[in-house]
């Protein structure tokens, strides 16, 4: 990738900091909407599907005009955007910090598009593993794979953690409605709690064990199937019984044999997957396990359809760039540090937490590609829940807080449960619509005192409870509306923020494919696990984490 300029040396950087401190942050959107009757037709982007309806992204309710958003897209190309979008995509190695290509992009490449990394075209691998998976998804679907005992699989507990747990978990969850039969579990957790409960629950003559481990020595993975293993020869007794029960999602051939399982169950990826971005990849076993490989492959395909958006939509009309710049406009110019993920949709109840890790462990970093430290805000705080839960939660604080939130919502126009003739879904939709309109809108002081009086409420009684009922307004959303969540628009959607964040991460300059800040608890946790072996106090460390070692040991 190219060497960028200090960004707030850029020129148009600097134009945007005086838009913002003489027009920007006065931008009121209920007044731009009464001046612009096309705001909506301006400020919106449909996104063609070809048999899933369309997907309709409005972020004309944000704090924006066609004057802000010519500054930003100008922006986006003096940080040369395309140009590091185009060498992601052409297999150059922009994880330098550690000597990778990032190609995710390459998995879900269903046209065969040659790619190449080092001069090899890596599109056959893909394609070798994709049908390994779809083989063992069939068998053990069909019920051909059966357990030690002769009875088919009835459960699959997939364990892994980071990326190897966070997309698998929430991709099942979100296409639930697909499921193919099969009970799934994830363990990712090292605390015993988190296996220990799942194992109450399934049943060793008919479960399958997923572990899902690149080198094959996470700790907190190959822990969590040690004991798994050690708690089904209880009851198989027989450890060649363990080839049938557990598959491996790795690349060591020596730790997966050594394991027990058979080379032939194992499923390979490549170094240029980074965890976070692996469930295009083998790591999604479990997720062909739960929908089969139809729909896994329909995933595969909406995300492609998102691929092909990215790399050639102009910057004015292409969604992942246009979000990026707004998070941008928020985080740098008004102070935002965190932003929601909102959906109105309870299939999507994890899209919030996977996210975390897409975003937070790709752009939480403090110095630049060049090693500045850099002297503006990077990657924000990602958070949320599906609604109607969060309206009951942390929608206060959004409404009426000090803070500025940028909010996502999503809801889908049809629901997969129609319940009581729809009643539920008509509610969620009403409620969806609702919240990004009072965001927007507000209450006046004039309203709230006509709305108490209605009340009956007049003199001190009014005027005491009058400033309580104030809304501001002018909070800034976006709505992303879709037909119904079917595995393309899943995909879709998800590609939507992977490349969201990219873009982000090359205009703050830094390098969203590596994760340094995930090691270093981990290797002062290898120093500390020996020392609670034994009663005796431990002086080693500062105050703070002796004393609390000593007391855990002591309270032992």
């Amino acid at each position: 990738m190219e060497a960028r300029a200090p960004l707030t040396g850029e020129p148009v950087f600097q134009a945007i900091q005086n838009y913002y401190n003489n027009k920007g942050k006065f931008i009121n959107i209920s007044e731009e909407f009464k001046q612009d009757a096309n705001r909506f037709n301006s400020f919106s982007v449909t996104i063609d599907t070809p048999r899933d309806g369309n997907i309709l992204v409005d972020y004309s309710k944000n704090r924006i005009n066609g004057e802000l958003m010519s500054l930003l897209f100008q922006l986006a190309r003096a940080r040369k955007l395309e140009s590091a979008r185009d060498a992601m995509f052409k297999g150059e190695k922009i994880n330098f910090t550690e000597n990778r290509a990032v190609l995710h992009t390459a998995l879900r490449n269903r046209g065969n598009v040659p790619i190449h990394v080092d001069g090899q075209d890596v599109t056959s691998d893909v394609n070798g593993v994709l049908a390994h998976m779809k083989d063992f998804t069939n068998a053990v679907l069909s019920g051909v794979w059966k357990g030690y005992s002769g009875k088919t699989i009835k459960d699959v507990v997939n364990i892994g953690i980071g990326g190897s747990d966070l997309g698998p978990l929430m991709v099942t969850e979100a296409l639930k409605p697909y499921n193919k039969g099969l009970s799934m579990h994830f363990v990712s957790n090292i605390d015993g709690t988190h296996l220990a409960e799942v194992l109450k629950n399934v049943d060793p003559e008919r479960v399958l064990f997923i572990i899902a481990s690149k080198t094959f020595t996470t700790q907190e993975t190959i822990t969590n199937a040690t004991s798994a293993k050690e708690w089904f020869l209880q009851y198989a007794k027989d450890p060649t019984a363990v080839a049938k029960h557990f598959v491996a999602l790795s690349t060591n051939t020596s730790k997966v044999t050594e394991f027990g399982i058979d080379t032939a169950n194992m499923f390979g990826f490549w170094d240029w997957v980074g965890g976070r971005y692996s469930l295009w990849s083998a790591i999604g076993l479990s997720i062909c396990l739960s929908v089969g490989f139809d729909s896994f492959e329909q995933l595969l395909l909406g995300a492609n359809h998102m691929d092909n958006h990215f790399t050639t939509a102009p910057l004015e009309k292409n969604v992942p760039v246009i979000l990026a710049l707004l998070g941008i406009w928020y985080s740098n110019f008004f102070g935002a540090e965190t932003h929601a993920l909102l959906p109105y949709d309870q299939y999507l109840h994890r899209f919030a937490a996977y996210f975390q890790q897409g975003d937070m462990e790709s752009n939480g970093k403090y110095v630049t590609r060049s090693g500045q430290v850099v002297n503006y805000s990077t990657g924000p705080i990602v958070w949320g829940e599906p609604g109607t839960n969060g309206q009951h939660a942390f929608y206060q604080l959004i409404h009426q807080g000090t803070r500025v939130i940028p909010c996502d919502f999503f809801a889908p126009a049809q629901t997969h449960n129609p319940i009581s003739n729809g009643k539920h879904h008509n509610i969620l939709l009403a409620n969806f619509l609702a919240q990004t309109e009072a965001l927007m809108t507000g209450k006046t002081e004039a309203q709230a005192r006509q709305e108490l009086q209605k009340q009956g409420l007049s003199g001190s009684n009014l005027e005491h409870i009058l400033p309580h009922k104030i809304f501001q307004g002018n909070r800034p959303t976006n709505s992303i509306v879709f037909k119904k969540l079917t595995p393309f628009v899943l995909g879709v959607l998800i590609a939507l923020y992977e490349h969201k964040i990219f873009t982000q991460g090359v205009i703050w300059d830094i390098n969203s494919f590596d994760q340094w800040g995930v090691e270093l608890g981990k290797q002062l946790a290898k120093a500390i696990e020996p020392e609670l072996q034994d009663n005796n106090p431990v002086s080693s460390h500062d105050g703070s984490t002796n004393g609390l070692i000593n007391f855990i040991k002591a309270s032992r």
